[in-house]
């Protein structure tokens, strides 16, 4: 009896140990934000992107780029619990401009206050959704006078830009024949705005001491040899407003971005 009793004993003695050790060694997130970085990479294919460098593409032509910029906004992260952050809103749209690349060909955008998780998927947007643009100029934020700046607003009344591809092509019979993809909404008569997601190759741990990078690769190339192969001669060598051209080169563009890897520290 007294040796049952001393087994029993022990057994609760090393249960209670063990859930000891095991709620010390869980951490606590509440409450909890970090900052996350993610790194907009541009190429062409498996090439890195160089202005005013000649790239093939189908139907045997070529281009050369002097500026490339585009729109990104409503970037929202999932947890691995299912739950979704949408960063806020008045600050949830950055310019990606090539122009603004560091030495290693990246843009950074960095967002700030995140709360504190691991996230396996990221979703966002690319150019201005129509809730946003219903706000007005007004409502914008800093995102108007930013976005003059840029040369990526038409004009209020047209609205914004979401990509912008400024160079020329070359066939067999053309050459450096102007190349111009200014392509965004219209107004609210034409909705272009698309939205990416993208799973994560492994978890984005953002906490307090810590700011994750995620690396987004985006293929140019698929602009013009996306899910639509367009022939730059045929005219979409100046796509602008365009009822017809412009919805094919936005979603074109859905298809141009990647995870390439994630980077804890």
């Amino acid at each position: 009896m007294k040796i049952t009793n001393f087994f029993t004993i022990l057994l609760l003695s090393v249960t209670i140990l063990s859930c000891s050790s095991d709620d010390e060694g869980t951490e606590s997130l509440d409450g909890q934000s970090g900052n996350l970085v993610i790194k907009f990479d541009n190429g062409v294919g498996d090439q890195d992107f160089i202005f005013d460098v000649s790239y093939n593409k189908s139907s045997e032509e070529s281009y050369k780029l002097s500026s490339v910029k585009y729109l990104v906004s409503n970037i929202e992260l999932t947890n691995s619990d299912g739950t979704t952050f949408l960063y806020p809103v008045d600050d949830n749209a950055f310019i990606v401009d090539e122009a603004d690349a560091n030495a290693a060909g990246e843009i950074w955008i960095t967002l700030e206050n995140v709360p504190a998780a691991d996230y396996t998927d990221i979703s966002f947007g690319v150019g201005i959704d129509q809730e946003r643009f219903l706000k007005g100029a007004d409502g914008q934020g800093d995102l108007l006078e930013i976005a003059q700046e840029k040369g990526m607003l038409w004009s209020w009344a047209t609205g914004f830009r979401f990509i912008r591809l400024d160079g020329s092509f070359s066939n067999s019979t053309i050459t450096d024949e102007a190349l111009n993809i200014h392509m965004g909404s219209v107004g609210t008569s034409l909705d272009n705005y698309r939205e990416v997601s993208l799973e994560l190759p492994n978890t984005v741990l953002v906490r307090e001491d810590a700011t994750p990078e995620l690396h987004v690769k985006a293929d140019i190339s698929v602009v013009f040899d996306g899910e639509t192969s367009v022939v730059l001669a045929d005219g979409y060598n100046q796509v602008h407003t365009d009822e017809v051209t412009t919805p094919i080169i936005a979603n074109n563009i859905m298809g141009m971005f990647s995870v390439h890897h994630v980077h804890n520290e």
